[in-house]
């Protein structure tokens, strides 16, 4: 007997980069990724597949749904697909939405709930024990499982502040991928002290500001271009950054700025996607 579950989780941008300091800030977009997952007591392994990606590395969420049924004494394989529309290492949060996605898939699959909060630790430890993070990415998880604001202390794997907003958000996505896993932490931790300024910032939900200051800090720390952030300011954008380890850059924006600043960030002569959506506040969810 085959036991069959879908989910999706949302890709997120960043407010404070946790990095230097374990703390974090982040906002959950409504680009989702989809998993759908496939379990039989015949089979002894799991096996991943990711959509468009034929060489991807699968262990996130082959271990995603490896420790869901871990938790519940289950032994069963099968398979785990997921499709997205997060752009794969852009700072958008997609392993983060990955497993997020992919841990609820396999509750539907087996017909189980567990409370919020231990869904995105199983997704955390995925990630970790995948080493596609350093922090956890604690904050990212939560701002894709929950949508809306979050705010959150890493390293204790608390969530200490969600709010809700609503704006459109404008993406430029480069080209070239990073990976959080290769980031330059040394020189991140240099600029700590000033991200804990913008932390600050983001407990008050001060969230336009903190992201700003997050942008230039994080831009200079790990060598991306500034002028990004700097057409949006002078387009009166109150809110823009770095997304993540980058290599993309987010803004929250009107529909007049949206347009001038999309022209903006194509005129940097950087060849990659614009991307327009929306803060998504309704979270991840099964299918």
């Amino acid at each position: 007997m085959t036991r069959e579950g879908s989910a999706y989780a949302l890709g997120a941008g960043t407010v404070i980069n946790a990095i230097a300091t374990w703390k974090g800030a982040a906002f959950g977009i409504d680009l989702k990724t989809y998993a759908d997952v496939e379990l039989s007591r015949d089979r002894t392994t799991i096996r991943g597949n990711i959509e468009g990606v034929s060489d991807a590395d699968t262990t996130l969420i082959v271990k995603s749904v490896e420790y869901v049924l871990e938790h519940f004494g289950i032994e069963m394989g099968g398979v785990v697909r997921t499709r997205t529309e997060v752009p794969l290492a852009s700072g958008l949060k997609s392993s983060s939405a990955a497993a997020n996605a992919t841990v609820l898939a396999t509750l539907d699959a087996i017909g189980e709930e567990i409370d919020p909060s231990e869904a995105i630790q199983l997704g955390v430890r995925a990630a970790k024990d995948s080493g596609v993070t350093i922090t956890g990415a604690f904050d990212d998880a939560c701002a894709s499982f929950f949508g809306g604001f979050v705010v959150t202390d890493n390293r204790e794997m608390e969530l200490v502040r969600r709010s809700e907003k609503e704006s459109r958000v404008l993406i430029f996505a480069p080209d070239r991928k990073s990976f959080s896993s290769s980031t330059n932490v040394g020189r991140s931790k240099l600029v700590a002290p000033w991200v804990d300024m913008a932390y600050g910032l983001s407990l008050e939900g001060e969230y336009e500001k903190a992201m700003t200051l997050n942008g230039f800090l994080y831009c200079s720390a790990l060598d991306f271009d500034a002028e990004f952030l700097m057409r949006a300011l002078e387009l009166g954008v109150k809110g823009v950054t770095l997304s993540g380890t980058g290599p993309s850059y987010v803004a929250l924006v009107n529909d007049r700025s949206a347009h001038s600043l999309g022209k903006a960030w194509e005129e940097c002569g950087v060849n990659g996607t614009l991307i327009s959506t929306k803060i998504n506040n309704r979270g991840a969810s099964k299918l």
